[in-house]
């Protein structure tokens, strides 16, 4: 694979096995940070004070802080990511086992629900911009028997996304249709992302 950047000029800070994808299908070196936020302290707080009006800015508020609590920690550009799903005001979380899983996509089922991907980059621990993107995402009227297949199939796997499924994977016959970009589903708007690279000169324009 041919790569467009000399080095490992800027770090990603996410845990991110699909943010982490992306960027190497996209030719570029990297160093991997993970980030020491408590997630779930950030979305209980931002919950507080914006309601559930904002849910999308949640995934930017998620991004920005990964990325600046990164980057004082690195002397480099930090690129923070995080997505959130969203069903009718509603916030749904990674399935802490199999049977919620099975419970979410039951919920999901049939329905259209949103898929919010944001990303971030940080230096010195300033956030320096910050991008958000949306894909809809309508799931078939699949059988129980079906879903009982399908989390056979999948496996574990499902606990390591909001919704209970990997596009990228078995998770793409849950759907019946999707309006988006790819990336954002998978978890990083990439096209944005490497505007933004360019623009710093961290990759060649």
């Amino acid at each position: 694979m041919t790569h467009f950047n000399a080095g490992r000029p800027f770090v990603l800070g996410s845990g991110s096995g699909g943010r982490r994808m992306l960027l190497e299908q996209a030719g570029l070196l990297f160093e991997v940070i993970r980030p020491r936020v408590d997630e779930e302290a950030l979305k209980q707080a931002f919950l507080r004070e914006h309601g559930t009006a904002d849910l999308p800015g949640l995934a930017e508020a998620l991004a920005a802080e990964k990325a600046r609590e990164v980057s004082r920690r690195s002397d480099k550009l930090v690129v923070g990511g995080d997505q959130v799903l969203v069903l009718d005001g509603e916030l749904f979380n990674k399935p802490r086992d199999i049977g919620a899983a099975r419970k979410a996509l039951l919920r999901l089922r049939g329905r259209t629900h949103h898929l919010v991907s944001a990303v971030a980059m940080a230096r010195k621990g300033e956030v320096i911009w910050r991008y958000r993107d949306a894909a809809a995402m309508t799931m078939r009227d699949f059988s129980d028997d079906f879903l009982d297949h399908y989390l056979r199939l999948a496996g574990e796997r499902v606990l390591s996304s909001v919704g209970g499924y990997q596009l990228e994977g078995p998770g793409i016959h849950l759907f019946e249709a999707i309006e988006g970009d790819y990336h954002t589903i998978i978890g990083m708007p990439m096209l944005p992302l490497l505007a933004q690279l360019r623009e710093l000169g961290v990759i060649p324009a």
